[in-house]
């Protein structure tokens, strides 16, 4: 664990030894932080989150309450991830065949947003500032700056790094513009 602490554990929480967390991050009630993970700057974990062993999250990453982090997850700088949110790590669990530290890996790269009660199947990977609509289920690749909602997440539009939708112009009221590339691929210009 870090020498100078200069982030905050609730009392009722464990952060086990081999541990690193950045400078202003906040762990809440009833929070687990196991071995070998690693929490940048600036993060907040609501009450009874779990970070599992090795994990990596990246600076002023957000995570609700009652959400599991599991080995093989990694996410980027600035990721929200609502409450409740589901992430797996194998992709065909037995409890009679435990797979012993073979994990199936996703990203969630800078900037996504996971709604409430949404689940990130394992092996995929959640695109800059995608946005996973609540209770939604990704079961695949999810594009840079998609909007992605049902069972199975299915992409509705596009929405800017601000989270607002975009319409047909792809420009946002806040000032930022996309263009769309080759294989349906949005682009910031």
């Amino acid at each position: 664990m870090d020498e100078k602490k200069n982030w905050f554990v609730h009392p009722s929480s464990y952060v086990d030894d081999d541990v690193t967390v950045g400078d202003g991050t906040k762990i809440w009630h009833f929070c687990h932080v196991q071995k070998g993970a690693s929490l940048g700057k600036n993060c907040s974990l609501g009450q009874n989150v779990n970070i599992g062993n090795n994990v990596r999250i990246g600076n002023g990453v957000r995570i609700q309450n009652n959400v599991s982090v599991y080995e093989g997850v990694e996410i980027e700088d600035n990721v929200f991830c609502g409450p409740s949110c589901v992430f797996t790590n194998v992709t065909t669990p037995r409890a009679h065949f435990p797979v012993h530290g073979i994990y199936a890996r996703t990203l969630i790269k800078e900037g996504a947003s996971l709604g409430a009660n949404s689940t990130v199947v394992c092996g995929h990977t959640v695109g800059r500032s995608a946005l996973i609509a609540a209770g939604a289920v990704v079961t695949r690749d999810v594009k840079d700056y998609a909007l992605m909602t049902g069972v199975p997440a299915r992409q509705l539009g596009w929405v800017c790094e601000c989270g607002k939708r975009l319409g047909d112009t792809l420009e946002c009221e806040c000032g930022r513009r996309y263009r769309l590339k080759e294989n349906d691929i949005l682009e910031k210009i």
